[in-house]
């Protein structure tokens, strides 16, 4: 494989990631409960700040994936320095 072929499809399943990843965040907050490995949390009782936490932990997450998905898919060029 070639290496831009690496970075689409790298880039493609970063991408892919995110978009999980914002469904999960969009799920926790219409129902108030964060899926974690085998359990739901859910906000009353994990909290506010325990619950808020955890959606700005996957809100992070988010981020990272999705600039990490638009630097390999679009070329952007920040991995390499340039």
């Amino acid at each position: 494989m070639s290496g831009r072929g690496e970075e689409l499809l790298i880039g493609g399943l970063c991408a892919i990631l995110a978009l999980l990843i914002l469904r999960r965040i969009a799920g926790a907050l219409r129902t108030g409960e964060v899926p974690l490995y085998r359990m739901r949390l859910k906000r009353a009782e994990a909290g506010e700040a325990r619950f808020w936490g955890l959606v700005l932990v996957n809100s992070v997450i988010f981020v990272l994936l999705f600039f990490i998905a638009a630097d390999l898919l679009l070329g952007l060029g920040f991995r390499s320095g340039r």
